[in-house]
């Protein structure tokens, strides 16, 4: 039996936190790095190169929620209202083309920054979430470094993924467990000119307990739910595709 305070506290708190299961992505590179994969339960942020990458940014949010488990489950997507009015809100049409099913999402305005913050702890306090897209307008000052350990807590405690989308180039302190940075790049053709897989290039800025990567320029298989390297000097573009319009 432990015989002090701090061994009981150290005892209550693996109670209350569940292991994090690990999914890999399906890119070698991506998934040793971390170790075995994505880690559910936790929170991970991400966000655009430039300000033009938004919309591909959006894009990797929705297909790393799908990979982690939110195809088969249900994903609560909370945005603020000022950035659906910047960006334009998410177009079912698009989202279909990524593989989701528009009727597992659940979409949240949240009126302005404080009340998307609320909103987002108690959507991460819920184990009923799966998981939790959460999307501020601009560099959202209030998700520092003590609000994302409180959302990272919360989410190792209910089992519930969590993914900050940030809206804006550029980078605050957080407590994530990944950081990603995001731009658009062209998709590579199908046979007889066919459009192909949905493209984008990504880094791996920083993670806990790990070395970042380099970007890598993948391609999303929304049949198999799982990420491609996308071989070949084919430059990065501007633009985002069909995932959000006005």
């Amino acid at each position: 039996m432990p015989e002090s305070l701090p061994e009981l506290r150290r005892l209550a708190l693996e109670c209350a936190t569940p292991a994090a299961a690990r999914v890999a992505l399906g890119v070698a590179r991506i998934d040793a790095a971390l170790d075995g994969g994505v880690a559910r339960a936790r929170l991970h942020e991400l966000y655009p190169a430039e300000t033009e990458d938004a919309a591909a940014a959006c894009g990797f949010a929705l297909m790393l929620a799908l990979s982690l488990g939110g195809r088969a489950g249900n994903i609560v997507w909370i945005a603020e209202e000022a950035s659906e009015k910047r960006l334009g809100r998410l177009y079912p049409p698009g989202l279909a083309e990524l593989g989701a099913d528009p009727a597992r999402l659940l979409f949240v305005a949240a009126p302005d920054a404080k009340s998307l913050l609320r909103t987002a702890a108690d959507v991460v306090r819920s184990p009923a979430a799966g998981i939790a897209v959460i999307a501020p307008n601009g560099p959202a000052p209030g998700f520092d470094l003590t609000a994302t350990r409180r959302l990272t807590l919360f989410a190792e405690r209910s089992g519930v993924t969590a993914i900050l989308l940030r809206t804006c180039a550029g980078t605050l302190p957080s407590a994530a467990t990944t950081r990603w940075c995001v731009r658009s790049a062209p998709s590579r053709p199908l046979e007889a000119d066919a459009p192909g897989h949905p493209a984008l290039s990504v880094e791996l800025v920083r993670q806990r307990s790990g070395a970042p990567l380099p970007p890598l320029r993948l391609e999303w298989d929304r049949d198999r739910v799982v990420f491609a390297p996308l071989s070949g000097a084919v430059p990065a573009v501007a633009g985002g595709g069909q995932l959000a319009r006005a």
